[in-house]
């Protein structure tokens, strides 16, 4: 199933990005990349999104994609044959050219940083866990990298892929106006400043003062201050990488 796929050539096409996302539940993908910011790089060409199930590459009549773990344990297992040969079977020749990731509670935390590197990729595979894990070999076989969306622990990998396929997209050109991704949250390594706007006064709460004044450098000087303010009651480990205005 692909969403977004061109309709004329790929030399006239605007595509920057394909995803090839290996899930057992396809149909969790469908309302989230129909709304909002997806839909749109998915409707001006900028991003196609295909999905694939791995059963169509199991060979028992019950399509068996997962199994009891060695050793003993609870819960299931997902198998490395299915996933390893639609991986191979779906990227072909490309497969050394594609940034490979298996998502998984184990993996390196994904960042905005990380997120604007893939920003530069022109195919990412994307490869989701479920039950209890998936077979070692899969990681081992295709030399996937291992990325996490927190530490915490999902029932499958299919809401941590759509995260990585909206924070990623919305970075490439075209998708969003640069001067609004500039300043966000993790751009700069800082916390986004406050935002405000109509009413002026809302239950006692009204706009601070210098907003009003049309002094661009005095803003920029407040929204800085803010939003090392932010940071530091919100994610004082992030400071470690900031350098501090007062101190420059």
């Amino acid at each position: 199933m692909n969403i977004g796929a061109p309709t004329h050539s790929i030399a006239d096409s605007p595509l920057r990005l394909r995803f090839d996302v290996f899930t057992l539940f396809p149909p969790l993908f469908e309302s989230p990349l129909a709304s909002s910011i997806l839909k749109r790089a998915l409707d001006l060409g900028i991003v196609e999104v295909a999905l694939h199930d791995p059963r169509g590459w199991t060979t028992d009549r019950h399509r068996t994609a997962d199994d009891t773990p060695y050793g003993g344990g609870p819960g299931m297992v997902l198998k490395a044959p299915p996933i390893v040969e639609a991986v191979e079977s779906v990227l072909g020749t490309q497969i050394h050219a594609t940034r490979c990731i298996l998502l998984s509670a184990a993996g390196a935390p994904f960042t905005q940083s990380m997120a604007s590197e893939l920003a530069e990729s022109t195919q990412i595979a994307l490869i989701c866990g479920h039950y209890e894990g998936v077979d070692e070999r899969v990681r081992e076989i295709l030399n996937c990298e291992e990325v996490s969306i927190g530490d915490y622990v999902m029932t499958g990998g299919e809401l941590p892929a759509l995260v990585i396929i909206d924070a990623v997209t919305r970075l490439l050109p075209g998708v969003i106006e640069r001067e609004s991704i500039a300043d966000e949250s993790h751009a700069s390594g800082l916390l986004e400043y406050p935002h405000y706007t109509r009413p002026f006064e809302y239950r006692g709460h009204t706009v601070p003062d210098i907003l009003l004044g049309g002094h661009h450098a005095r803003i920029a000087a407040w929204r800085r201050e803010q939003a090392m303010l932010k940071t530091r009651r919100l994610r004082p480990d992030l400071l470690s990488t900031v350098s501090d205005p007062d101190a420059e």
